[in-house]
């Protein structure tokens, strides 16, 4: 499992850092821990399977 900073999942998704926030408040993208300064790292294998859905359903 690797992880993924607010910054690397908006680069890889292809927008801003808020959107990954917004997508970890609501639950659609969920944060396996947090680093010291309390910011979300995400796991890349459940990034990609969320861009993965995402594309299907018409977009991020």
């Amino acid at each position: 499992m690797s992880l993924m900073t607010v910054n690397e999942v908006a680069a890889f998704l292809g927008v801003q850092d808020v959107r990954v926030e917004r997508l970890e408040r609501e639950s659609l993208l969920v944060a396996k821990e947090k680093d010291t300064d309390g910011n979300p790292l995400f796991d890349s294998g459940d990034v990609e399977r969320y861009k993965k859905l995402a594309e299907r359903l018409g977009g991020i």
